[in-house]
């Protein structure tokens, strides 16, 4: 799992070199095709850099419990956040729920940084949607 997840990864970032991109696109301009594997390149990275034995741990800070969250598929909607993003990508934990956790990009020198994650917590972004202060980009 770790190879093609390895092998993704150097595609994604072969293709964002070979669409020459050089600078970051902002939220509300128009979006490159290599800009936006970009964006989906950073997300895998740091799931994957933030895997433990393979899962997604999260903390429940009602019950004190830790989740184990299981990687299953990223979403392509991207959506614009001023000059940052928003990427999801669903996990599933040890019950096989399905869980979601949106993934929030800034822009950083010639790359993106994620600055935060919300797990299986929809409506903040669903707020931000509805105020018009995020919007889904092309």
């Amino acid at each position: 799992m770790k190879i093609v997840r390895s092998l993704a990864g150097s595609f994604l970032f072969w293709l964002v070199l070979w669409l020459g991109v050089s600078q970051p696109g902002l939220a509300g301009q128009d979006v490159t095709l290599g800009q936006k594997a970009m964006l989906q390149a950073v997300m895998q990275r740091h799931i994957d850099r933030h895997l433990v034995d393979g899962v997604y741990l999260q903390v429940d800070f009602g019950t004190g419990a830790v989740r184990r969250l299981h990687p299953v598929a990223a979403h392509p909607t991207i959506l614009g956040l001023e000059k940052n993003f928003v990427l999801c990508s669903d996990f599933r934990d040890d019950e096989g729920r399905l869980v979601n956790i949106d993934f929030y990009l800034a822009p950083a020198r010639e790359t993106y940084i994620v600055f935060q994650t919300v797990v299986d917590n929809r409506a903040p972004l669903e707020a931000l949607l509805k105020r018009g202060t995020a919007k889904m980009i092309d």
